[in-house]
């Protein structure tokens, strides 16, 4: 059914692979990254239509980072990013910024729910 590119950032080598079993199952091509740097390696490279980005990777806000690396660059900001992350669970929930201030499209919480999920990356991509 569905032939776009999903690019999914995270550093649980588990969660990637849920992840990927719940986008395949739908018809999505997926690719991955486990930190920022490769992300956006990918996002060059293999020009995904959706990045699906971890907030917490390798430092507490490397998703965070990359999503503003991506709203300052011209041809790479329109990419639609979904950010999930247990972060609200977490220690460093007061260090997540303002949702108005963060680029990205929708928000997914771990565990996510892959209804959900599916029905975010549906919508993105219409």
């Amino acid at each position: 059914m569905a032939s776009a590119t999903i690019l999914i950032v995270d550093d649980d080598p588990d969660f990637v692979e849920i992840m990927r079993t719940i986008l395949t199952s739908r018809g999505y091509a997926v690719i991955t990254a486990a930190n920022g740097a490769q992300a956006l390696q990918q996002v060059t490279a293999a020009q995904p239509d959706l990045m699906i980005l971890d907030i917490m990777m390798s430092t507490v806000l490397d998703g965070y980072m990359v999503s503003e690396k991506l709203a300052a660059d011209p041809e790479l900001r329109y990419l639609p990013i979904i950010m999930v992350s247990s972060i609200a669970e977490t220690p460093h929930a007061g260090l997540f910024p303002l949702e108005e201030r963060v680029h990205m499209d929708a928000w997914v919480s771990k565990p996510v729910n892959p209804s959900e999920l599916l029905r975010k990356v549906d919508e993105l991509l219409k």
